[in-house]
């Protein structure tokens, strides 16, 4: 992967510029909200966002890979992949399911596994990942999405309806460990 040391190239020069206005007055500050106000672009390449993701505040880990000429994830790792005792979701140490999926013949899949992320093209002119999908299973809600690296390893993620200005914003951080799914107990073998 290759990232200029967080933007250092990019913020240098906006620094540099603003030390050549330093005796400019307006024109100095001026510069100086201009360096403030550019977003920093650090992705390298299309595939810098390949691997694991920690996402839902570590309760849940996305695995993003290409699927074809774009990128897909799916939820690789959950903390807690059955429902726990005393759930009212579903019976205790079975796998979580999609329930909250609108398409009933859908609500039966398992999370774990479950793609949330489709259709994701590399924008080289805006250094984003766009024109795909996010499906939130706890809402069981498709949204159009953006995504972006803010450096190495935080994705930003934007999922919204109809323009970006209405959606939400999400961050997560690049898995240090990878670790292997987590995977639902295994229903007791029937007898033939």
């Amino acid at each position: 992967m290759s990232f200029v040391g967080a933007c250092g190239p990019v913020n240098q020069a906006l620094r540099a510029v603003t030390v050549e206005c330093a005796g400019a007055g307006l024109a100095a500050f001026l510069s100086g909200a201009l360096a403030l106000a550019v977003p920093c672009i650090c992705a390298a390449d299309a595939d810098d966002i390949l691997g694991t993701w920690n996402a839902g505040n570590g309760t849940v880990r996305v695995h993003i890979e290409r699927c074809g000429e774009a990128y897909c994830g799916a939820i690789a790792w959950m903390k807690q992949p059955t429902y726990p005792p005393g759930s009212h979701d579903g019976p205790p140490g079975e796998p979580k399911r999609d329930a909250r999926n609108p398409d009933s013949s859908l609500s039966t899949r398992p999370l774990l596994g479950l793609r949330i992320l489709e259709r994701f093209t590399y924008r080289d002119d805006e250094a984003t990942w766009g024109g795909g999908r996010l499906y939130d299973p706890e809402e069981g809600k498709t949204y159009r999405g953006r995504m972006r690296l803010l450096d190495r390893d935080r994705l930003e993620l934007r999922g919204y309806v109809g323009i970006p200005l209405l959606g939400r914003t999400v961050v997560w951080t690049r898995a240090q460990v990878e670790e292997r799914p987590a995977a639902p107990a295994a229903a007791p073998a029937r007898p033939s």
